[in-house]
């Protein structure tokens, strides 16, 4: 069996004649939609896959879907004959442009062969000359591949060995996203050895010395591992000293590295190639040149074999030398690698002889975490998730390390200035490309239409809905610092089947089980209004003031109590029944998000029940007794109003059922006498993110604060449900049913497990089923009658179903990012983006 190994993001082309085997070898060696073939190309734009003459647009609709498919990171595969060497420059010119490696698979299989297939094909019209001429093309041209610039050529000669040949793919070098950490993560050492040996004491390290005293390896009694931004070479006084010390952890597993400039530029020099000995080469060269031949070669084949740059943590975090914006994270090419190593450089020389760069730090908005050096600052602070730790210790200033993921900053100051900064060293930095982390800026919203997710990937905004949602942040949301997260929308159950109902459980349980969800939850659904309670025992974190409890805000961030007392009365009787339940202790925090309903729904809802259903009812109450009166009256005389008569009866006593169905939920409170709060999640904590946890486990908190406090807090009633278990689904049937006929809104149908992502994709965090009688209130008194039935039935919850899923992957997202100590622009840019989906249209009563 033969293995051919290719990168599992590149371009691989297959190079074959007509006829041997091409798309039959794609078809069984790599997946459905992997491979794009000429011939379908054709096919698409002239109707005729053999059709010549549409060659040059079949190939520039290839190349334009490729171009898509290699930009969203995935292996694509291109089935075409690329016998000649212009149509394979193209394809080495694509991969070069999204920064991929190109592979060549090539079957060169016996011509009689190929032209063997060929002439038994009814659809193929050209002759064996033609394939003659493609195999003295091939034969020409595979010796020159790999000057081409194709980066991996398998040729494949044999028909037994097409056939046994496997495809395994392998990652690229820069790919370690499943090393976690965690790391301590050093600037630009530059030569400096003692100040290096100083940090790693501070950090915790442990020196080894050889025989000869010198450091060797540094060994962390956690675990933890250095990892060296590049330059450690160059201008300082012991670059063999650091280069010791670094190689030996790295070989010891106890450090990575990536390469600088001057590792670059050093190892060329050491290799004997022609390099301007400048910027402090000069005394690297003269201290290597005292040490011995076989330490010279070590040092080469070390700096030679650095990885330009390195994606970790499940690509949370990236560093390299000199940075890198977010389309080149974890992409090979020279060009990727220029900008790793030498930044974004415009050609120029400032006034002081030193390369031009842009600042692409200034621009970035991506997931990940950026650390580097290269371009030395008087001080490390964080600019759009992106941190310089080029603090210039052999200028004078100091040695930085960054420890990750706690994101704390430890430093130790130079022992002397080892070497004259070409720039004014207090000038290195354009402090206008500083941003604190609480700015908040408007293209962060207007001009970031994408928001990268950990659980749903990439989140497409609509621009178009930005403005309303700024204008209600602007206008009427709570401070941004304390609005960590809004809640998602919920979608109900496709449409029942069952006489009269609208909604019934039997439509939930069968979307999660074509989900492939069997084990499910369902809670009461509480009938009051959706609240995010923040509580919080230390107000530093939220940039708070000393004895800030907290706040309590709507589900599209605004101030739920407009009073400030009953706001701080609230609080404060949440706060003390999370003292009394144990959770600071137990969650190891200071601060608790609840997500939950607020009780009564009159409490916010007064005006609308006033304003809108009241007065329907009132309406209905006056009109339909006087109207079913003066048709008894009419039957009485003889005249044919049965039907009418009917009809408005049935209205009269919908009407009742709709004024008792809002009535339910009509309750006066004074201050905050008489509001309760339902919680069902502890959304986040300072020791994590909880709302990914089972749903029994969040219950089960609930349930303490019930018990610390069951005046303020109301309980949840839940029942676990196994789809597999006719008799479980017909008790949560009959639950429901009790729940509905007493008066209760309904209920709610989650994973038991909470977060849930399966081959299919993420499931969704709840489906809410409401009774009957309440859905009078949303749809109206008559909404039962057959027709009104028939007509709600067609009603669309696909797009509601979207919504969720994006707004839920978007909740989690911020609290990550909260949690995680992101910058505020980060934490806001993913709770707008929630705000700003709930301008899209949808129909409310879904």
């Amino acid at each position: 069996m033969t293995e051919l190994r290719i990168p599992a993001t590149s371009l691989v082309v297959l190079v074959g004649v007509s006829g041997s085997g091409k798309s039959t070898f794609a078809r069984e060696k790599f997946g459905a939609w992997e491979t794009l073939s000429s011939d379908a190309f054709r096919g698409l734009v002239s109707n005729d896959e053999n059709s010549q003459s549409a060659t040059g647009d079949a190939f520039d609709a290839l190349r334009f879907v490729a171009g898509k498919r290699l930009r969203a990171g995935l292996l694509t595969v291109i089935d075409a004959t690329n016998v000649q060497a212009t149509a394979r420059k193209s394809m080495v010119a694509l991969a070069k442009e999204h920064d991929v490696l190109p592979v060549a698979i090539v079957l060169d299989v016996p011509e009689r062969v190929a032209v063997e297939r060929t002439e038994a094909r009814d659809d193929r019209g050209f002759g064996a000359e033609v394939i003659r001429r493609q195999s003295k093309q091939l034969r020409s041209g595979l010796s020159s591949l790999r000057r081409e610039g194709f980066r991996t050529v398998h040729v494949l000669r044999e028909q037994a060995e097409i056939d046994a040949a496997t495809i395994v793919r392998t990652r690229l070098l820069n790919d370690r996203a499943d090393d976690h950490g965690p790391f301590d993560v050093i600037g630009d050492v530059h030569g400096c050895r003692s100040e290096l040996e100083t940090l790693l004491g501070r950090l915790g390290y442990e020196l080894a010395r050889d025989g000869q005293g010198r450091p060797v390896d540094a060994v962390h009694p956690e675990g933890r591992r250095a990892l060296f931004l590049g330059d450690l070479v160059d201008r300082g006084p012991d670059t063999p000293g650091v280069l010791r010390l670094a190689m030996g952890m790295v070989a010891a597993g106890h450090a990575i590295a990536v390469p600088g400039n001057h590792e670059d530029k050093l190892a060329r020099a050491l290799h004997g190639d022609k390099v301007t000995v400048a910027n402090g080469l000069e005394a690297s060269l003269a201290q290597l040149a005292e040490e011995t031949p076989e330490f010279r070669d070590e040092v080469q084949a070390f700096c030679r074999e650095l990885v330009s740059h390195l994606v970790l943590d499940d690509g949370r975090l990236v560093v390299s030398h000199a940075g890198l914006p977010e389309q080149f994270h974890g992409r090979a090419s020279g060009r990727v690698r220029a900008f790793a190593l030498y930044g974004d450089v415009t050609g120029e020389k400032d006034e002081y002889g030193l390369p031009v760069r842009l600042d692409w730090a200034r621009d970035y908005r991506g997931a990940a975490t950026v650390l580097y050096g290269h371009t030395p600052v008087p001080r490390a602070e964080w600019v759009n998730n992106t941190m310089c730790l080029d603090t210039g210790c052999v200028f004078g200033g100091s040695l930085t390390a960054l420890r990750y993921p706690e994101r704390e900053l430890v430093a130790v100051p130079a022992e002397q200035v080892w070497s004259e900064a070409a720039r004014p060293f207090a000038l290195a930095v354009d402090t206008s490309a500083e941003r604190a982390d609480d700015v908040l800026r408007i293209e962060d919203v207007l001009e970031t239409p994408i928001v990268e997710t950990r659980t749903s990937g990439k989140i497409r905004l609509r621009p178009e809905f930005a403005l309303g949602a700024l204008e209600t942040m602007s206008r009427w949301a709570v401070d941004p610092r304390w609005l960590l997260y809004l809640p998602p929308t919920m979608s109900p159950p496709g449409p029942s089947s069952r006489d009269g109902m609208l909604e019934h459980p039997d439509e939930a349980f069968v979307a999660y089980r074509k989900s492939g969800v069997t084990h499910l939850i369902a809670e009461e659904k509480h009938m009051g209004s959706r609240a995010v309670t923040l509580v919080t025992r230390d107000g530093a974190r939220f940039g708070a003031p000393d004895g800030w409890r907290g706040i309590v805000h709507t589900r599209t961030g605004r101030r739920f109590f407009p009073s400030a007392a009953d706001e701080d009365a609230f609080l404060s009787r949440v706060h003390e029944a999370v003292s009394r339940a144990g959770l600071w202790e137990e969650l190891d925090t200071d601060w608790l998000l609840l997500d939950g309903e607020i009780l009564p729904w009159s409490l916010k809802a007064g005006a609308l029940i006033r304003e809108q259903y009241a007065a329907v009812g009132a309406a209905a109450a006056s009109a339909l007794p006087a109207a079913v009166a003066t048709l008894e009256r009419a039957a009485d005389r003889g005249l044919d109003v049965a039907a009418i008569l009917d009809r408005t009866r049935q209205r009269e006593g919908d009407a009742g059922r709709y004024i008792d169905a809002y009535r339910r939920y009509v309750q006066r409170t004074d201050g905050i006498e008489g509001v309760q709060l339902a919680p069902f999640q502890v959304l986040a904590a300072e020791s994590g993110v909880h709302a990914e946890r089972e749903h029994a486990w969040h219950l089960a908190l609930a349930d303490r604060l019930v018990a610390a406090d069951p005046v303020l807090f109301r309980e949840t009633r839940r029942r676990e449900i196994d789809l597999d278990d006719p008799v479980s689904v017909e008790g949560a049937v009959e639950w429901w049913t009790g729940l509905t006929g007493a008066g209760g809104e309904g209920m709610v149908v989650k994973p038991a497990a909470g977060l849930v992502r399966n081959e299919r994709g993420l499931a969704q965090p709840g489906i809410k089923v409401r009774g009957r009688e309440y859905l009078r209130i949303i749809y109206g008194p008559d909404y039962t009658e057959p027709s009104s039935l028939d007509r709600l039935r067609e009603r669309n919850v696909g797009h509601k179903r979207l919504m969720a899923l994006r707004e839920y992957a978007l909740g989690l997202e911020s609290l990550h990012r909260f949690v995680g100590r992101e910058p505020l622009w980060r934490v806001h840019e993913a709770v707008f983006a929630v705000l700003a989906m709930e301008s899209e249209p949808v129909d409310p009563r879904l």
